[in-house]
């Protein structure tokens, strides 16, 4: 049933002895008409513990046969779907008290869940099956009460009280403060994730805990000091064993992080950082037919972190004694190990992490790419890459190399190319088959990307393309009487509920960059309907991010203060030299309108409501 699917999860699982289906009415009606509960299981092609369930489990003839006996089992692909996954990770969490992948949910033919977990090891599994088959043979009505009850607490509207009080930046920096590790950078013990928008908000409001987690993670083994890029999270506090798998999210999220520091702070280390992770997005992810694969796996040959880890004797045997003992001091790379007896390359502990070892990295990223071979997740999400869009265009803006710009270039016209049609964004395209109506994200990720573009290159067909698609998903997803962004728009496939996804965890929430798209379109179009929105949005945010702030980094991080900023050339190659900020929002001004300051180059500065006489000069950082 999945080997024509064009998610690369869902054909990995096409071989399997359970009879997966995918999701659709054909699962829905198989299981309504022999009377049988569905297991809904949801993961992505990249996940680790997906591999493990499918090795112990899915693989398993034991399990296959009680499945296909008794369940119907319906298989999701949640990067491909992420409105399913949304509404079933909140199942998860409501039922177990957190949530994860694989996800593993027990549902009625109609869609209502009556039990949730993640994994499974395969003799727990076993059980749960036995017990949920019995159930359903002999005490059905228990399971369907239980259904119904928890579909009724999650469709239930919360009742928060809309506010346009102010942003709570301190109470989230406060809170930052609590879980800070002073050691070690990030917050909490372990696991730790980079949270790049986190990082991005605390650029500004707290410096010190940013950019020591900046400097932390990229002595860490989460960054891959041979290939670049950087891993999911980290197991550890120290930033050194990650779960290996790369997201190019990730990747593009954090490269914003690093180059809003270098343009804060003018520390190389930081553009050195974030020039290193456009690289690996562009050598490892970069489809040649345009584009950005979505993830690396974190295993190799079933092994997790296998492709990544060295012992020093094979790094003597590829250097040389002598540069391979101090590359293995450098990453320190030993006998012990620090992964499971191998080592993954660091710098933790090393005052000086600047670029010891660039010439005999090439060597090694050669040697490690003929040793094994990583699996990629062929999928293209628009999402995603336009996030890798807004990354190198950020990265033309503050560091100036035209190769970022043409990066920039080529993704947006590939997503607009291929994954939009007029006003109408698409959310996926897998071996060039074109998936479904967009979501939010996909719209909110997009026209963050054209704003993005539009400031590094002031070339008004981005702007202009920015507000269409705004007023478009206005139209799809705006509730105009709550408030707030709806994940699924008119033409998403209508599940049992849509939420209005606000928490930026992983990612940010579409409605926190639609609070960034509103404010700064707002400012650059000059629109008052779009004004309008910008505050209804805001303070719809506002009352979310009330009872924990710290959960909306992006949303702290896109109420910051914006320095509204009009160029008005004496000569149009005048504009071209200014080096346009990350707190601006910059465009270039007539003549007609904004009067030339005694024929020279003028500038107008507006902030925060208050406007500035004009000038010669642009406003300070």
């Amino acid at each position: 049933m999945l080997i024509n699917e064009t998610s690369p999860y869902l054909r990995q699982h096409a071989h399997n002895p359970v009879n997966w289906y995918p999701w659709g009415e054909a699962a829905f009606k198989k299981a309504e008409e022999e009377e049988k509960p569905i297991f809904l299981s949801i993961g992505y092609s990249t996940c680790h513990w997906c591999h493990v369930m499918e090795r112990e489990s899915f693989e398993d003839a034991q399990v296959a046969e009680m499945l296909n006996k008794r369940f119907v089992a319906v298989k999701v692909d949640r990067e491909e779907r992420p409105d399913i996954d949304n509404i079933y990770m909140r199942v998860c969490q409501a039922f177990t008290g957190g949530g994860g992948w694989p996800t593993s949910i027990f549902m009625t033919c109609e869609q209502k869940p009556f039990f949730a977990g993640t994994y499974f090891p395969k003799r727990h599994f076993l059980q749960i099956l036995d017990v949920i088959g019995e159930k359903w043979a002999r005490d059905r009505q228990v399971l369907l009460q239980s259904g119904e009850e928890i579909s009724r607490v999650l469709s239930k509207k919360e009742d928060l009280e809309s506010t346009a009080e102010a942003v709570p930046w301190d109470a989230a920096v406060a809170v930052f403060r609590r879980g800070f590790d002073r050691e070690y950078g990030g917050f909490g013990s372990a696991p730790k994730f980079p949270s790049a928008h986190n990082l991005m908000f605390l650029l500004y409001a707290a410096p010190d805990m940013a950019e020591k987690t900046l400097r932390q993670m990229y002595r860490g083994g989460i960054f891959d000091h041979i290939g670049f890029g950087f891993s999911r999270y980290s197991t550890d506090r120290y930033w050194l064993a990650p779960h290996f798998e790369k997201m190019l999210y990730d990747n593009a999220l954090l490269a914003m992080a690093y180059l809003l520091a270098y343009e804060i702070t003018g520390k190389a280390l930081y553009a050195t950082v974030a020039e290193k992770t456009l690289t690996y997005m562009l050598r490892e992810l970069e489809s040649p037919e345009g584009g950005f694969f979505s993830a690396q796996d974190a295993d190799s040959d079933g092994v997790e972190g296998k492709y990544y880890v060295f012992t020093p004797g094979e790094i003597i045997a590829l250097l040389g004694e002598t540069d391979g003992r101090r590359f293995n001091a450098w990453f320190d790379i030993t006998e012990e190990g620090n992964f499971e007896g191998k080592s993954i390359p660091n710098l933790i502990g090393r005052e000086d992490i600047g670029g010891g070892m660039d010439m005999l990295l090439p060597m090694v990223y050669d040697y490690r790419k003929s040793r094994a071979s990583i699996p990629m997740d062929h999928k293209i999400l628009t999402a995603w890459n336009a996030l890798a869009a807004a990354a190198f265009a950020n990265a033309y803006r503050i560091l100036g190399q035209p190769e970022y710009l043409s990066a920039a270039r080529r993704t947006e016209a590939f997503i607009a190319r291929e994954l939009t049609e007029g006003d109408k964004v698409f959310s996926v395209i897998t071996d060039g088959k074109r998936g479904g109506a967009g979501f939010l994200d996909d719209y909110a990720f997009y026209i963050f990307a054209l704003i993005a573009m539009h400031q590094a290159t002031r070339e008004a067909e981005y702007l202009e393309r920015a507000a269409m698609l705004t007023e478009a998903a206005a139209r799809e997803y705006f509730d105009e009487e709550a408030g707030g962004f709806y994940f699924s728009g008119r033409r998403n496939e209508q599940l049992i509920l849509n939420t209005k996804e606000t928490y930026d965890g992983a990612m940010p929430s579409g409605n926190s960059v639609m609070a960034y798209n509103l404010k700064r379109l707002a400012m650059l179009t000059k629109s008052e309907t779009l004004y309008r929105l910008s505050e209804k949005q805001n303070n719809f945010m506002n009352a979310q991010a009330a009872g924990y702030p710290a959960g909306y980094g992006f949303y702290l991080y896109a109420m910051l203060p914006v320095k509204e900023v009009v160029c008005v050339p004496a000569k149009p190659e005048d504009a071209a030299d200014i080096k346009v900020r990350s707190d601006w929002a910059f465009r270039v001004g007539e003549a007609s309108e904004y009067p030339l300051k005694d024929g020279k180059t003028t500038f107008y500065i507006c902030r925060e409501g208050a406007c500035l006489p004009a000038s010669h000069t642009p406003p300070e950082s």
